[in-house]
């Protein structure tokens, strides 16, 4: 997957691409400041490269941001087919959206800092991830493990709780809980 413009002509562009939103999301894991030098070092590619692709750090933030609200989308496919609709839900529960939350505080705050100067962020996440849970819904409406009644953003709205977790403390028990907490309210009677 790519975001930004890069030629689909070279393979050598593409992986550089990747490995730089790869770097930079791994320091927006850990604090909100993105440095070209540290982010070009840790993907193994010079600073030069890195501007090439992204001339800005609010470029590469929202390159970051959109990339990893995108994966929340993608892996829902996967997950239906790996697991039983029920468990889909609550890996992706756990293992990806609360796994995001925890992981991404650096991101969020980075955002903060970007969004105001750039107006709205270009790709809406609340109506990408209700796209993610209506899929697993579905999946799951089909299974007759839930009722089919439910409305997706009602349950995003009920994941939103992820978002009081201590990112330092017992973060998965604790979304371990909430998403059984919601999946009970969730279950066809």
């Amino acid at each position: 997957m790519t975001t930004g413009s890069v030629s689909p002509r070279r393979a050598d562009t593409r992986r550089n691409h990747e490995r730089i939103l790869t770097a930079a999301a791994e320091s927006l894991a850990r604090s909100d400041g993105v440095s070209f030098n540290a982010i070009a070092k840790k993907a193994e590619v010079g600073v030069g490269t890195v501007y090439r692709h992204f001339p800005t750090p609010e470029a590469l933030i929202l390159a970051v941001y959109r990339r990893e609200v995108q994966h929340l989308v993608e892996v829902v496919p996967v997950l239906l087919e790996t697991h039983a609709p029920e468990d889909a839900f609550r890996a992706w529960t756990i293992d990806h959206l609360a796994h995001y939350m925890m992981t991404k505080r650096g991101l969020a705050d980075a955002l903060r800092a970007v969004a105001p100067s750039h107006g709205e962020l270009p790709v809406n996440a609340y109506d990408t991830l209700v796209e993610a849970i209506a899929t697993l819904l579905k999946a799951n409406v089909q299974a007759g493990t839930v009722r089919a009644d439910l409305d997706p953003e009602t349950v995003l709205r009920g994941l939103g709780g992820l978002l009081y977790l201590d990112r330092n403390g017992d973060w998965k028990s604790h979304a371990a809980k909430l998403a059984d907490l919601l999946w009970r309210g969730m279950r066809e009677s």
